[in-house]
């Protein structure tokens, strides 16, 4: 399966998700690594098995195995991360952000990648899992090591597309209706 297959099977309804994944597939402006590794990333955080099993053999032949493994702990990690402190954001009793979290996640130190490309991941996969709080942090960082406004919003472009693509699927699956 491959992304060409998963545009195959959009229905009518999802023609602008078709045209857009259509897109980021021949998006050239992120580096080879830091694109399938995003992808791959977006994949895994839609929670979707046809979604991610496309993405991952799209993605894979383009990725060191060390890259594959980065960007599959961003989207791990961030699953983590991202409901604890949507939590901490969310919670009308701030002193939860006073108290340590006790996750452990030395994955966010040293992902094996370079670290603008696992924050990248990991603002992106935020995105999809609303963490609003994570989506500053990883922002923030992104913006101190001099990574453009254009580059983030083209990681999260991607991030919403692959999102949107998994809930097309979804919603394709559901049975036709009898026409009112």
């Amino acid at each position: 399966m491959s992304i060409d297959s998963l545009k195959d099977k959009l229905p009518d309804f999802a023609k602008d998700v078709r045209l857009n994944l259509s897109n980021i597939a021949n998006d050239d402006t992120l580096g080879e690594q830091t694109k399938y590794g995003l992808m791959l990333a977006c994949a895994v955080a839609t929670r979707n098995a046809e979604v991610l099993k496309a993405f991952d053999q799209e993605c894979t032949p383009h990725l060191a195995p060390a890259a594959r493994d980065a960007a599959l702990a961003a989207a791990t990690i961030m699953a983590m991360n991202n409901v604890y402190y949507r939590f901490v954001h969310l919670a009308s009793n701030k002193a939860y952000g006073t108290l340590p979290a006790k996750l452990r996640m030395n994955i966010i130190g040293n992902p094996g990648v370079p670290k603008t490309d696992f924050e990248l991941w990991s603002l992106a996969v935020s995105a999809i899992n609303g963490c609003g709080m994570c989506i500053d942090s990883h922002e923030k960082v992104l913006l101190n090591a001099d990574t453009t406004q254009d580059t983030i919003q083209t990681a999260v472009r991607f991030a919403a597309i692959i999102q949107s693509t998994a809930v097309a699927l979804e919603a394709a699956s559901l049975p036709v209706s009898a026409a009112s």
